[in-house]
């Protein structure tokens, strides 16, 4: 029985989906076997699948044991309850199709962590190649080889946007783009790879995650500039769908012909005694091959933009493919030993993130202690500066919340747009407010490993502060103007437990398409009018754990446009300096409206 209550673990980390229906099985595009599987479960547990993620599936028996099939299988795609996953062989859809009880589990990711491997090998024993030029630089305070031109003029980006531009247009080697929350970092990627497509016939375009990938990928799209994209996107949506390039593949004029062909195929080999039988093959298998790599071919002499993850650069459709200009968005989140797969195919080097906002994600202590927590971004940053052109004006935030943020992180050089310095729901209202929650019945507790902790009590009033602060604004204003909201908390296990708060209450009932309840990395890259954060942790020591990422709480408070409502134990967040200067500048704002 403890092994099913692991599973039920894993299926709470978001890690498992269990139990299973299975769909249909058939052959994609690509040719490859699939199987089609829906998740029967809580809709409020995110779940961490994704394109290109091993999987294994198991059975259970009961509640007693668990049985692992003995195949790994593919993410191919994936959306909140149905997932398309690629399998070895018939054998395999026989043996899933025969189970009661079926789970699906991700798996340690072994292509990934070998393709990363692999980067940094070839990286550290390239020589006398433009990969080990790039190496040199990126690890020794260099000089970095710039073009000379006169700065060109964007008018509809402001002074800083428009230099960043021009630096990347000048760079022979690298330059990063440093864009703070609300700094319009992706309208500056945007343009500057829409003026590097009029001088280079086609760029390649990353970053970490898939949905940081579809981000970017739709700005372009809007722009006007054909993508191709290579992977699963998580935005799945029409627009961004017809882009991927099993879809266009599908689309091409020859696909039918290709298709009817590998339909033959299968059927010759179930006839395998025939005397013809090998000149058949062999005849079916070449025109199949020509016609596929004329598809392929057609595809990617069309594309400007290709698109995908740092890790989806070693997909096999990009074999042997160079290009001029790599562009790395999010690149704060990016590990290094992932950036090096891309570089790779690249002559120049492109980053754009906030080494002050999310890090990477790190499991594994020994890859900490080896060094792998410092990402590429930050040890470019750290050995060339001059590479680097911060982007200083933000166009998100009321200027009291801003300020705080600007000043701890950023020296003070990110400055309010004039439109939004004084923005704000209510008049005389402050921007920003410190709920103290020392004085609940109940602190936090610990709810298992790696799920977290919850606080009850805290969670409760968060609750009450939402709907007081509604009161407040005016019921029905909240629904006409369409004030957005999110509730933050650091903990998975708070989260869960606030989205079940909010769908019981029926208060919230008419606002529950406004409110979004999710931990700080869940937001990364939104932003919401109203933004409330529970930090939950509430003890007689001052223990305050993975709070102390102060770059976390950077992403949670530069989410909020008008107003930022904070709950947390004063005198056990107090004790740390970030906590203590945020909650003085809290009460300064509250003393001088």
């Amino acid at each position: 029985m403890g092994e099913v209550i692991g599973v039920g673990r894993k299926v709470k980390r978001g890690d498992c989906w269990w139990p299973l229906t299975l769909g249909r099985s058939y052959y994609n595009s690509l040719n490859q076997l699939v199987v089609e599987v829906y998740r029967n479960q809580d809709e409020d547990i995110e779940h961490n699948f994704e394109y290109g993620r091993q999987v294994m599936f198991f059975r259970t028996n009961g509640f007693d044991s668990i049985a692992y099939y003995d195949f790994s299988a593919t993410v191919s795609y994936v959306q909140e309850h149905r997932m398309v996953v690629i399998v070895p062989d018939s054998a395999a859809v026989q043996q899933l199709q025969a189970a009661e009880q079926l789970g699906v589990q991700l798996s340690f990711d072994e292509t990934t962590y070998r393709l990363m491997l692999e980067a940094i090998d070839r990286v550290s024993r390239a020589k006398n190649n433009r990969l080990a030029q790039l190496r040199d630089l990126f690890y020794n305070p260099g000089k970095e080889e710039k073009f000379t031109f006169a700065p060109m003029s964007f008018p509809w980006l402001n002074p800083t946007q428009e230099r960043a531009v021009n630096e990347v247009l000048r760079a022979k080697d690298v330059a990063i783009v440093h864009g703070p929350p609300g700094t319009g970092k992706t309208t500056t990627l945007v343009e500057a790879i829409y003026e590097t497509l009029r001088r280079e016939s086609q760029v390649l375009v990353c970053a970490q995650s898939n949905m940081a990938v579809d981000w970017i990928s739709e700005r372009l799209m809007d722009r006007g500039v054909d993508v191709l994209r290579v992977g699963n996107p998580t935005r799945v949506n029409d627009k961004m769908l017809s882009q991927t390039y099993e879809r266009r593949y599908e689309a091409h004029p020859d696909y039918p012909q290709l298709w009817a062909m590998r339909k033959a195929l299968r059927e010759v080999h179930g006839r395998r005694g025939s005397e013809s039988y090998h000149q058949k093959v062999d005849r079916l298998k070449s025109r199949i091959t020509e016609l596929e790599l004329r598809i392929h071919n057609d595809l990617f002499s069309q594309a400007r933009v290709i698109a995908c993850t740092l890790a989806g650069s070693a997909s096999r459709v990009l074999e042997g493919m160079r290009f001029a200009t790599l562009f790395i968005d999010e690149a704060a989140q990016a590990l290094e030993a992932a950036c090096w797969i891309a570089i790779r195919k690249a002559g120049r080097v492109v980053l754009a993130g906030d080494h002050c906002q999310l890090p990477p994600t790190i499991k594994c202590y020994e890859a900490l202690k080896g060094g792998l927590a410092l990402t590429l971004m930050e040890r470019i940053v750290q050995s060339n500066p001059q590479v680097v052109t911060l982007l200083g004006v933000q166009y998100r935030m009321n200027e009291q919340i801003v300020s705080f943020s600007s000043q701890w992180f950023y020296g003070g050089k990110v400055e309010s747009a004039p439109e939004v310095r004084t923005r704000g729901i209510l008049d005389w209202d402050t921007p920003m407010v410190w709920i103290d929650t020392a004085g609940l019945d109940g602190k936090e507790e610990f709810v298992g490993e790696s799920f977290g902790r919850i606080n009850r009590a805290e969670a409760a009033l968060t609750m009450q502060t939402l709907q007081d602060y509604f009161d407040k604004v005016g019921r029905q204003r909240v629904l006409d103007e369409r004030l957005d909201v999110g509730i933050i908390s650091p903990y998975r296990a708070q989260v869960q437990h606030l989205r079940r708060l909010i769908r019981q209450s029926a208060y919230f009932k008419p606002y529950r398409s406004l409110i979004d309840v999710n931990t700080v990395d869940g937001f990364q890259g939104q932003e919401r009018d109203i933004i409330v954060i529970s930090l939950v942790r509430s003890n007689d020591d001052g223990q305050i754990g993975f709070l102390r990422d102060l770059r976390r709480m950077n992403v949670a408070i530069t989410r909020a446009r008008m107003k930022l409502i904070i709950l947390g134990d004063v005198s056990t967040l107090t004790q740390h300096p970030f906590y203590r200067k945020l909650y003085h500048h809290i009460q300064s704002l509250a003393t001088t409206d």
